[in-house]
């Protein structure tokens, strides 16, 4: 069997909502995680890979693109499944994919790196990249950028019968003016590309829920070794150990505070010493097993002693309104209905909400993005919430002025039946009374 024939089965049979006989979730629950097991059915990763390659030809030929040049290194990968220096290649645009509606995908691969993506049935020809950023093209940039764009174009006229409509993620302005030299139309692969990974096949749901098991492995250690004297750095650095330890990959944010610094969020981890009676406050953002991302969040309680009345407040508060906004992810509801129909935020706390109700989770916080009722005129948009999304129900409690604040995050999977929550680490009874 040909590397497409595997392609064409895969699309065939598993990019509907459900994998038959069982639903995805149901499925993806059953995964004993990464250890393969010959007794089970498990993660077919050629088959989740033909998934999301066929999801992105699908939106190419929906917007009537001949092709798309991906650059950033999370689209790369979800296209392909191929990976290189992660963190590096998303900052640096050294490697990039070619992918035309039909016809052979063409991997532009850091030098000497090509033979780590061999053997990958998506991927049909490997390259060299012709990289014409700054940093490895000093003075020469444009003349590298005419050398990468005329080698597009032609991969466009030989795989594109005639489209010139070409879509990319990442291009600086030489590299546009010389594509549009060679008469290309340029357009935004975003959209396209955002769309296509909103919906996750079983395959990809299970690898979502070994991601966060990993994470909630990281967390249960933290709320172990939580006590007076241990610094923010010190506990954060802990579920870092345990995401490299268990296979992850890395965390993008450093989302940790403590006492204080829990108001207003989005306070980085820092040399702070927890004290006593400290709420502790961590989102997670972390790019775990297979690349998927766990996001979740959770705000502890450091011992000694019994929580305060204001904080057992906060933490009732953010807890009802992830709660609630969970029950109203259905199939069908559009964007601003849930907007509008969201848990009503106390008004002393409105000028330091979350910046989003809700937003996607895949390979990365991705589409959709959901906006409070009181943002969507600014920068709102509408959709449709979807079966098999898979969605981050957020929270911030914490009063101007404040003491502290609370963060909860729920990652939860969009069924037939209404959510079920992806993220099962338990929430503080301590704190909800």
């Amino acid at each position: 069997m040909t590397g497409l024939d595997v392609l064409a089965d895969a699309k065939a049979s598993h990019l509907g909502p459900s994998l038959n006989p069982e639903h995805a979730s149901t499925f993806a629950r059953r995964q004993p995680g990464p250890a393969l097991a010959d007794t089970l059915a498990q993660i077919d990763m050629a088959r989740l890979r033909g998934h999301r390659l066929g999801r992105l030809r699908a939106q190419l030929k929906e917007h009537d693109y001949g092709a798309c040049v991906l650059s950033d290194g999370i689209n790369v990968r979800y296209a392909t499944g191929s990976r290189n220096m992660q963190i590096w290649t998303i900052r640096n645009a050294a490697r990039y994919v070619f992918v035309p509606a039909e016809g052979p995908v063409v991997l532009f691969d850091f030098g000497g790196c090509e033979h780590l993506s061999k053997g990958l049935e998506t991927i049909d020809e490997i390259r060299p990249a012709t990289t014409y950023f700054f940093f490895t093209s000093g003075p020469h940039v444009e003349e590298r950028a005419k050398r990468w764009a005329a080698e597009i174009a032609d991969l466009v006229r030989l795989h594109c019968g005639g489209n010139r409509r070409l879509a990319l993620d990442r291009v600086n302005p030489v590299g546009a003016a010389a594509l549009a030299a060679h008469g290309l139309e340029l357009f935004d692969a975003n959209p396209a590309v955002e769309h296509a990974r909103a919906i996750k096949s079983a395959d990809e749901i299970a690898c979502m829920y070994a991601a966060i098991s990993v994470c909630e492995t990281g967390f249960s250690r933290m709320r172990d070794a939580l006590e007076p004297g241990l610094t923010e750095n010190e506990l954060w650095s802990i579920l870092h150990q345990t995401n490299i330890a268990m296979g992850g990959e890395y965390i993008e944010t450093r989302l940790l505070s403590s006492g204080s610094r829990t108001n207003p969020w989005f306070q980085e981890s820092s040399q702070r010493v927890i004290r006593a009676g400290d709420l502790v406050a961590v989102d997670s953002d972390m790019y775990g097993l297979f690349g998927y991302f766990a996001d979740i969040s959770r705000t502890f309680f450091c011992p000694p002693g019994r929580p305060s009345a204001e904080q057992g407040t906060l933490y009732a508060l953010a807890h009802e309104q992830v709660h609630r906004n969970m029950e109203l992810l259905r199939p069908g509801v559009s964007f601003r209905e849930f907007s509008e129909k969201s848990w009503k935020m106390p008004e002393a706390y409105v000028p330091n909400r979350y910046m989003t109700l809700v937003h996607g989770a895949g390979l990365s916080g991705e589409y959709p993005y959901i906006a409070y009722p009181q943002d969507f005129a600014a920068k709102g948009y509408d959709g449709l919430v979807e079966e098999n999304m898979t969605l981050c129900v957020e929270s911030y409690i914490g009063g101007v002025g404040g003491a502290e604040g609370v963060k909860l995050e729920q990652q939860v999977l969009v069924t037939q039946g209404g959510p079920e929550p992806l993220s099962t680490f338990p929430f503080e009874a301590e704190l909800t009374g």
